[in-house]
C-alpha cells in the first residue's frame, strides 16, 4: 500500500499533496481533515458524506464520457486549496454538523448498482484527492461491480498518490483555475505547477480527460491568458481535451459581479481556435454546450441544461457523416 505520511523529527509528513503538511501530534492539516494521531496520519472523514445524489454525468462536467448517462456523485468536507471564490464553501471550507456518517463502501456500491442508468460513482462536491483512503476502498469495489469512477478534482495532488488513483480511476475533470502561478498564490493558497503536471501525467495514464475553468472578471479573463492555456493544452494534452469555461457568480469571501456572457463568448471563440471540444457552463445559452464534430462540422449533441439528446453518431461514437470519433466511452444504449 502507497505511504501516505512519513515521519520528519517529532512530526509526521503528509505526502498526499504538494502542501507537504508536516504535524505534531494532534495537529491537522491545511486540508482541514487528516490529522496527526501520533503513529499515523488519520482520515477524520472516512465513510463521511455531505453530499449524494444521482446527476447527468455532464453536470460534472463530462461531456464526452458515457453522454446521456447518469452518475451516483458522493462528496465529503474540506480541501487542500483555500479559494476565496469557492462556489462550494460551505462544504469545502468548513466543517458542519450536517452529514452522512458511517457510510460504508459496500453501502455505495450497492447504491451505485440500483441506481438507474447509472455507469457508476462520482467524487465530487468537495475535494476527493484528501479522502484518498475512502474514495480508493470504495472505488475498488466499484470496479469489481463493473461500474466506472470519476473524480472531479483541483489536481492538487502529489505524483505518487496520483498514480494510484489513476489506476482506479475511469475519468477526470480537472479545475485548472488559471494560467498563471500568481492567481493560484493569490487566490486558491496553492501554486499552478503541480495542477499542470497532474494533468500531464492523467494524459498520459490514457484515462478519460476534461478540464474546467471558472472565469472571475478581472482576475483569469483575458484573451492573451485563454490563448496561453489553450495552446498548452493542446500540445502537452491534445487537442480533444474537451474545456469546459463556467460562468462565476459572487460567493463566500468574493462579491465581483457575474461573469458577463460576452466575456465568455470572446474566450469560448479564443480556445476554440486550439481545441477541438470547448463548452460553456451556467449560461442560459445552448449553442456553446453542443457538439459538433471538428472534421466536418456535423453537430452530433445538443444539450439543453442536463437534457442531452445524440444523433449522426454510430454505435461506436463516431460521426456517421464521415466516421471520425467523438465518444470514445459511449454505448449505443445513450440514443435512446
Amino acid at each position: 500500500m502507497l505511504p501516505l505520511f512519513k515521519k520528519n523529527e517529532n512530526k509526521l509528513e503528509c505526502l498526499l499533496c504538494p502542501h507537504c503538511c508536516k504535524l505534531t501530534k494532534g495537529a491537522t492539516g491545511i486540508c482541514g481533515v487528516r490529522r496527526n494521531r501520533g503513529e499515523n496520519i488519520e482520515l477524520l472523514t472516512y465513510g463521511v458524506l455531505s453530499g449524494y445524489s444521482s446527476d447527468p454525468v455532464e453536470k460534472k462536467p463530462l461531456y464526452h464520457f458515457f453522454p446521456g448517462y447518469n452518475v451516483l456523485s458522493v462528496g465529503s468536507y474540506g480541501c487542500n486549496m483555500s479559494c476565496d471564490f469557492c462556489q462550494n464553501f460551505n462544504i469545502s471550507q468548513k466543517y458542519s454538523d450536517h452529514f452522512i456518517a458511517d457510510t460504508t463502501p459496500e453501502k455505495l456500491t450497492t447504491a451505485a448498482l440500483s441506481s438507474k442508468n447509472n455507469i457508476g460513482i462520482a467524487f465530487t462536491y468537495n475535494e476527493p484527492v484528501i479522502w484518498f483512503e475512502f474514495v480508493r476502498d470504495v472505488a475498488i469495489l466499484i470496479k469489481k461491480a463493473g461500474l466506472c469512477t470519476v473524480m472531479v478534482s483541483n489536481g492538487y495532488i502529489n505524483s505518487d498518490p496520483l498514480n494510484e488513483i489513476t489506476g482506479f480511476t475511469d475519468a477526470f475533470n480537472i479545475d485548472l483555475k488559471a494560467f498563471t502561478d500568481s492567481f493560484y498564490r493569490r487566490l486558491t493558497g496553492s501554486g499552478i505547477g503541480p495542477v499542470k503536471d497532474s494533468l500531464k501525467q492523467i494524459a498520459r495514464s490514457g484515462k478519460h480527460l476534461e478540464i474546467t475553468t471558472l472565469i472571475i472578471p478581472g482576475q483569469n479573463d483575458n484573451e492573451k491568458e485563454m490563448a496561453l492555456m489553450s495552446e498548452w493544452i493542446e500540445g502537452e494534452l491534445g487537442p480533444d481535451v474537451p474545456l469546459h469555461l463556467s460562468r462565476y457568480y459572487p460567493m463566500y469571501k468574493r462579491d465581483d459581479p457575474a461573469t458577463n456572457q460576452e466575456t465568455l463568448s470572446r474566450l469560448y471563440d479564443t480556445a476554440l481556435k486550439n481545441l477541438n471540444y470547448v463548452y460553456t457552463g451556467n449560461l442560459k445559452t445552448e449553442t456553446s454546450q453542443n457538439t459538433k464534430c471538428p472534421e466536418c462540422g456535423t453537430l452530433v449533441t445538443i444539450r439543453t441544461g442536463y437534457q442531452t439528446t445524440l444523433l449522426n453518431l454510430n454505435e461506436e461514437g463516431k460521426c456517421s457523416c464521415c466516421g471520425n470519433l467523438i465518444y470514445s466511452h459511449f454505448t449505443i444504449s445513450s440514443t435512446k
